[in-house]
């Protein structure tokens, strides 16, 4: 949102700027740990195992591990260190390595993980001439060097998928105490007018990671840059650091909104991955050997030629090093054995996938109404307008402007009346203003996050004057999450949800745009820490506020209906595990064909790290899109999971009715194509909480053997059904589309047309202003809503059609999923799920779960079924005692058989069988 706006040009004087301003942010040479750190780059590790101190107990190897002064004839023990090797379910394995005896505790990220990850068995099987050989019950092995320490991790197949330490860029900084007249550089750290004081000294920790046979790597968004990480030894390492950027730039690995530190691999033999568990500031450095770099042309001249390989470094200012590794092996494993330790997004609020309206700023309750009313008007479906800061009293939060909002509860029904939500935005900064209350109370109770000093810490926002909630004190959580109650916000309801922006957090005038990182958060008091062990620094917990701030939302919220209702959030700020808590939206973007065309990498980078809700703000926040950009924006939105329209205080106005009409018509189209797919999207957001797989997926998660899909991030699929590729380029009449699946004859379906094409590498699909390629996978049954109305919940009990996509065998499988689409009632078996197959003679839908039903009013008034060769001569329904016969017509030209009006009701089970 807003990103720095009016505010921040009268704060920093950055008027007449046009793009990002890089002087406001770091690169690594300004940053003092990874200057230090990158320029480390030994011939041999300093760390050792001691391994006569090594204990195998239950699922955990623990061991002394030392570093010896390698320059010395004694080699001299520097530092102990404590090391733990945890097998943990489902292939995955955890490295923690943390200082034995600490002069301060170390940090331990806390939110990031679905609770205390499931343990697994492990055996030590050998432990000779300094080599361990461990084995966990799945049969994964892992080999540890004792001198220079050095992990292998082995798949199944006994091949090693990941080492950790093999360049020896290990590093865990131990903290000190300050020597009399030591030089300044150590404790503290300068930028621009920024001092950071640094009370703890140099703390950072660093590890190398290597994927053998890997082609590319994958993840730690977020980042503009593609899919497919490029080798930074060239240029600045990627940055995990959550920053509000103005007018962020595209095709860089500078730090903007997100920081997710997991980091995947694949080629055509294994995927792996490790989760770099770490909330503090990061950089990560990628040297792929294979793609032409001079550091890779060296490697290869060494070894001897090309040599598949990827190797990555993450280092970060502080912590512990705790990492995860994840042994795959196929792309679909990875992803979900990291969604299974952060855990899946549950399923949404069923509104909330379908088409949301906002603007800075709608002014008052009159503009609400006429958006309401234009978009009835208009025939265009939507489900949600949205409020940004100036419906509040003067920048307060949890109160209404009352002059432009002064009866907010009238509003809301007006809206609700026609099945719509209001969504209003509460940001984390708080308005420095006595008698408003939140900040009466923060400040006599102290929940602000303090200074250096101790005291309030106060930085500049949208309010002016503002601090900042300490949302790691659970007291602070739990009175911001009791703000939400309707009685706390008079004019709310269960149909009002929350946007939780600038939660980075966003300080205009501070470091970065941000907090100092000497800032206090709380810390738990225990016996005997005093002084610098009783608090956490920000450094420490940076990329971890956000997640802390849309915890205690996401459980206000909740408890405001007495956990009934499911909410719906947004946020800006991402880290590992956001997903639990809220949707993710590419932040503040421009109306540029640059921008649409990266959205796709950006949610695909998301979605493959755990966070599936995603999307960009339609046609752009800045500067307004011109009608051939707008009509294209829409139609790539409509297939993303995040479908929101956004734009800038200052653009010019641009809701779909006022463009010509032609253009209006088109974005009409996109409209009701999404909801006309509304249920598929909430299967697959039910499927997803299941089965932890993502919902926007790359190509080579379900075609892991074929390269060209590697690197190819301007098309995806939802789920293993639909194959989508947005036109992202102006003026084109063809695009180049890739339809997967050869080897497995695999047949893919225009959505428009039916027509059929075999799966044969790359193909060029003709277009035109009003169609992207979007393909059904053959063998696949979809299932769509085709009586569109004016939201998605006046649609509930509406009938289904089902596009049946026959394989080359002449069969087809698909899903379904139905419930209330707003309560927690499906935990108590109020709901459906079925499974739809069809083959020549008998196509049946059926329940997974015998003891779950739900009532809907839902019935099939139509199933389509393309690549009918030989159709059937009789169609009969099975239903309960029901045996009625159908109707069916045949499209000769394009294969299509259509039954009309079956009739079948969706809350029971039933079948249809067919004779030739």
């Amino acid at each position: 949102m807003k990103t720095l706006g009016l505010l921040l040009v009268a704060l920093l004087s950055i008027s007449g700027i046009s793009g990002v301003d890089r002087n406001n942010f770091k690169t690594c040479d300004q940053s003092g740990f990874c200057k230090r750190l990158r320029a480390l780059k030994p011939e041999k590790s300093q760390y050792s195992l001691n391994v006569d101190t090594v204990i195998v107990h239950g699922n955990v190897l623990s061991a002394e591990v030392v570093t010896v002064d390698t320059e010395s004839e004694k080699k001299t023990v520097l530092w102990h260190y404590a090391l733990k090797l945890s097998a943990l379910a489902d292939g995955t394995f955890r490295v923690e390595l943390d200082e034995a005896d600490p002069l301060y505790p170390r940090y331990r990220t806390q939110l990031a993980l679905d609770g205390e990850p499931k343990p697994d068995g492990l055996k030590l099987v050998s432990n000779e001439q300094g080599k361990l050989t461990l084995i966990n019950s799945q049969g994964h092995k892992v080999i540890i060097t004792s001198e220079p320490l050095k992990f292998e991790f082995l798949d199944l197949a006994g091949d090693v998928a990941v080492v950790l330490n093999e360049n020896s860029q290990l590093l865990v900084e131990p903290l000190r105490v300050r020597r009399e007249k030591e030089d300044e550089t150590a404790w503290s750290e300068n930028f621009k007018s920024h001092h950071d004081s640094k009370p703890r000294g140099n703390e950072a920790v660093s590890l190398d990671i290597s994927f053998p046979d890997a082609d590319h790597v994958y993840g730690i968004p977020e980042h503009t840059d593609k899919f497919s990480l490029r080798t930074t030894s060239s240029g600045e390492p990627y940055r995990l650091y959550n920053l509000d950027v103005f007018e962020y730039e595209l095709d860089s690995r500078m730090a903007i909104y997100g920081a997710v530190p997991v980091l995947y691999s694949h080629g055509a033999k294994r995927s792996a991955a490790v989760f770099w568990h770490n909330s503090a500031e990061t950089w990560v450095d990628v040297v792929n050997y294979a793609d032409g770099t001079v550091v890779s042309s060296l490697v290869n001249l060494v070894t001897g030629g090309h040599k598949r390989r990827v190797d990555a470094r993450f280092m970060s200012e502080s912590g512990i090093i705790d990492a995860f590794v994840m042994l795959g092996p196929s792309p679909s494993d990875v992803f979900r054995q990291y969604a299974t330790l952060t855990g899946p997004a549950p399923i949404p609020p069923k509104f909330s996938l379908a088409y949301h309206q906002s603007r800075w700023n709608y002014v008052d309750e009159a503009d609400v109404r006429g958006v309401d009313d234009n978009f009835d008007a208009h025939d265009i479906p939507a489900d949600v307008v949205w409020l940004d800061i100036e419906y509040t009293d003067r920048k307060k939060y949890f109160t209404w402007d009352a002059e432009k909002f002064p009866h907010p509860a009238e509003m809301v029904a007006n809206l609700t009346a026609k099945g719509r939500k209001l969504v209003v935005i509460i940001d984390p900064h708080i308005k420095r203003e006595a008698g408003y209350f939140l900040h009466e109370d923060a400040t006599d109770n102290g929940y602000y996050v303090k200074d250096k000093d101790g005291k309030d810490y106060e930085g500049w926002c949208w309010p002016g004057s503002s601090s900042y909630l300490d949302f790691f004190n659970p007291v602070v959580s739990k009175y911001y999450a009791e703000r939400y109650r309707f009685e706390n916000f008079p004019g709310t309801s269960k149909d009002v949800h929350i946007w939780n922006d600038m939660n980075e957090p966003s300080v205009f005038n501070g470091p970065e745009i941000t907090m100092p990182k000497d800032c206090r958060h709380y810390k738990p008091p225990q016996d005997g820490q005093d002084g610098l062990a009783s608090f956490w620094e920000h450094r420490h917990v940076h990329n971890e506020y956000g997640l802390w701030n849309i915890r205690a939302t996401h459980d206000g919220m909740r408890l405001r209906s007495d956990h009934k209702y499911r909410p719906f959030i947004l946020t800006r700020s991402t880290f590992a595990g956001t997903q639990r808590y809220a949707a993710v939206w590419t932040g503040d973007n421009a109306a540029e064909w640059g921008f649409l065309a990266v959205s796709v990498p950006m949610c695909l980078s998301l979605a493959a790290s755990g966070v599936s809700f995603c999307g960009s703000d339609v046609g752009g926040f800045f500067k307004y899109p011109e009608a051939e950009l707008m009509t294209r924006w829409y139609q790539a939105g409509a297939f993303q999971a995040f479908f929101r329209a956004h734009s800038h205080i200052e653009t010019k106005r641009r809701e779909p009715w006022l463009y010509d009409p032609a253009t209006a018509a088109l974005l009409r189209d996109a409209n009701r194509r999404r909801y006309a797919l509304i249920d598929y999207w909430y299967t697959l957001f039910y499927e997803h909480s299941i089965d932890k797989l993502p919902v926007m997926r790359p190509l080579f998660q379900h075609y892991p053997k074929e390269e060209e899909t590697f690197t190819i991030d301007d098309q995806y699929l939802l789920g293993d059904k639909l194959l989508v590729r947005p036109v992202v380029e102006p003026g084109v009449s063809s695009v180049k589309v890739y339809l997967p699946g050869a080897a497995s004859h695999t047949l893919w379906y225009d959505v428009d047309t039916y027509q059929a094409h075999a799966a044969a590498g790359w193909l060029n699909q003709p277009v035109t202003i009003s169609k992207i390629p979007v393909y059904q996978r053959g063998g696949s049954i979809v299932p769509r809503k085709e009586r569109v109305r004016r939201s998605s919940a006046l649609m509930a009990d509406d009938p289904y059609t089902l596009i049946v996509a026959l394989d080359h065998n002449k069969t087809a499988h698909g899903s379904l999923y139905i419930d209330d689409g707003e309560t927690y009632e499906y935990r108590n078996n109020k709901y459906i799920y079925a499974k739809i197959a069809f083959e020549p003679n008998v196509m049946t839908y059926t329940f997974v779960n015998d003891q779950a039903s739900y009532p809907t009013r839902s019935w099939v008034e139509r199933i389509v079924i393309a690549g009918i060769k030989t159709p059937p001569k009789t169609a009969k329904l099975n239903q309960g005692d029901k045996q009625v016969p159908l109707q069916m017509t045949l499209h000769k030209g394009n294969d299509v058989l259509v039954i009309r009006k079956p009739g079948a009701i969706m809350a029971l089970s039933w079948s249809i069988a067919f004779s030739y």
